[in-house]
Order: structure tokens, then sequence, then C-alpha cells
């Protein structure tokens, strides 16, 4: 084999027997509505990433720049990194007990049962 030629491999799956090929790549649709705090319904999520926790807080209908004040004020009250990603807040740890009063001192509301 050569250094210009790429290495082509036939697993044994044969596309034409009724199979077709996924032709529209996943899209995410933002919502781009801005709502005022509290007209906000937020929930938890918790997830494992590479074997440490991470809460996400969501979903976040705020301006780019209102995102951003709000997560580094939280961040700088609990201690914690974080991001914000597809209109979620995620921090690093599990610290949903820590970041429910901080949220409702800021007018925000959940759903129930979060």
């Amino acid at each position: 084999m050569s250094r210009g030629k790429k290495l082509d491999l036939f697993i044994g799956a044969n596309i034409d027997n009724g199979w077709a090929k996924v032709q529209t790549p996943k899209i995410i649709i933002l919502s781009k509505e801005i709502l005022e705090p509290s007209k906000h319904f937020l929930y938890f999520a918790k997830e494992k990433r590479r074997g440490k926790t991470v809460t996400i807080v969501g979903e976040f209908l705020l301006s780019k720049n209102d995102k951003t004040t709000t997560l580094k004020m939280l961040k700088k009250k609990l201690g914690c990194g974080g991001a914000v990603k597809e209109n979620f807040m995620e921090f690093q740890g599990e610290l949903k007990d820590k970041l429910r009063p901080l949220l409702l001192g800021t007018d925000f509301k959940f759903k129930n049962g979060h």
C-alpha cells in the first residue's frame, strides 16, 4: 500500500437492500424568544462526564449578555466552573441544593418537582 491511498474497508453492510443513508444532519433549534426571569420554568439535570458530575440547569431564554452575567454571578457565589451551552448552564459538581436558592433569589421559577 502506498502512502497516498486511503484504506478502503468493506465490513459487510449492504446499503442497497432497503437501507438508506441519512441525508439531513441533526438540526438544533434554539428559541430566539427572550423572556424575563420570572417567566422562566427551569429544571435540573445531572450527567456524568469523564467520571465527574455536571449539573445542568435550563432552559434560559435570555439575551447573550444577560446569560453571561448570570453565569458569572453564579460561578462566583458557588466557587465552581461552568459554561453556557445551547441555552443551558452547566456547572461542575453536584450543586442542585446550592444553586436552587440562588436562582430563586433572582426571580427564576422551577418546574414542579425540580
